[in-house]
């Protein structure tokens, strides 16, 4: 496996230019210029690579991250508000092959097992359209004990989206599905390269945009989220009584395992052990109930200093009718009946800038449950897509 080592960045000061530009050199620990490396604001069309010198020079805004990738080196990424029009030395260390005691190893029985899996939840439903190319390269590992799936890339994974005309260079931070609890998480970093711009391409990256929450945030940071056809409401969680208690599941544990210990023993589940299992397989932990419909932007949204914050507490559900947009006579026409979406966003009691972009401060504790959930990578836009690109 390869050991993570944190990169160093070496900031100095350099002229304010008028412009907002990055310029620097990367270079390896023994202080070689290192040609090649891809940097790029992240979720943008935006990047150059540096020069045999190790030079490089961007033009970038201060809501994106900016990110350093070469495949044998540790990733680094910082906040372009950090950095810009400064000179920066940008130092890669490259990654060493170690000896390591590995508890749970990544295997090639992991990776038949879940890879189709792993497709559904970060790719999505068209596997034919958008495919991983180098998808060979990723490493599996399943804890049978724990229920939990990790997946890991060791190279940029370059994924083909025939359906929006992009290629993408994805490099994988993480992915883990922890599938006791029911939670799929991933994050990661993206360079977009166009590679086709036709109409049909174009409707698809609108259908994609139009209702997602990309969309929504943006509306969020323009104060227009009513004006765009958004309404959000106040959702409260309360424990449901029908879930099993901490002491039922501690009992369901501790006779999984008496199981496990005696795999010849015949089993006859008692009934009180199933009525657990039926009540943790078909109820949810918590209810939840409408508290407040059709909140006005000021209960989810503070501004200050300049800034727009996502501000919320417990879980608000944003409701959108979508018309799906339609090629008519080379036009570009919203359908006449919509499809009804709901989203649970979660803010896990915590605060979000929300930038012009849609992005936001802390995209990876921002949780979703609903329709937001289906915008996986088949249908993800650079962040720098406009309507009608």
């Amino acid at each position: 496996m390869k050991k993570i080592i944190l990169l160093s960045l070496l900031i100095y000061p350099f002229c304010v230019f008028l412009s907002q530009n990055i310029k620097g050199t990367v270079v390896n620990d023994i202080d070689k210029p290192i040609a090649n490396v891809n940097i790029y604001l992240d979720g943008t069309k935006t990047g150059t690579v540096s020069a045999a010198d190790g030079s490089f020079s961007l033009n970038a805004t201060s809501n994106n991250s900016l990110v350093f990738k070469k495949d044998n080196y540790e990733t680094f990424t910082v906040k372009t508000s950090e950095v810009l029009n400064k000179k920066l030395k940008v130092v890669l260390i490259k990654a060493k092959e170690i000896e390591e005691v590995v508890i749970i190893p990544f295997t090639e029985k992991a990776y038949k097992d879940y890879i189709y899996y792993f497709l559904d939840s970060f790719i999505g439903a068209d596997k034919s359209n958008v495919k991983i190319k180098n998808q060979r390269t990723l490493k599996f590992s399943y804890d049978k004990v724990n229920k939990i799936l990790r997946v890991k890339a060791p190279q940029t994974l370059i994924i083909e989206n025939k359906n929006l005309g992009y290629t993408i260079d994805y490099n994988l931070e993480e992915f883990l599905a922890d599938f006791e609890n029911k939670i799929t998480t991933y994050s990661g970093t993206s360079f977009f390269k166009e590679t086709k711009n036709t109409d049909k391409v174009k409707l698809n990256r609108m259908n994609a945009y139009d209702g997602s929450a990309f969309h929504f945030m943006r509306r969020i940071y323009n104060g227009k989220v009513k004006d765009e056809g958004f309404i959000v409401n106040q959702i409260t969680k309360f424990p449901n009584d029908k879930y099993p208690t901490e002491e039922e599941l501690l009992q369901l544990k501790e006779y999984t395992k008496t199981l496990k210990s005696n795999p010849k023993t015949p089993i006859t589940i008692p009934d009180t052990i199933q009525d657990i299992i039926n009540r943790k397989n078909k109820e949810s932990k918590y209810k939840v109930a409408v508290t407040k419909r059709d909140l006005a932007e000021a209960d989810y949204i503070k501004k200050s200093d300049g800034k727009v914050i996502l501000d919320f507490n417990d879980i608000i559900e944003v409701k959108y009718d979508k018309y799906f947009y339609e090629l008519k006579n080379k036009e570009f026409v919203k359908s006449k009946f919509p499809v009804k979406q709901i989203t649970h966003v979660h803010s896990n009691d915590e605060t979000f800038e929300i930038y012009s972009n849609g992005n936001n401060s802390n995209p990876t504790t921002l949780m979703y449950q609903g329709d937001f959930t289906k915008n996986k990578i088949e249908f993800l836009l650079p962040l720098d897509y406009q309507l009608g690109d």
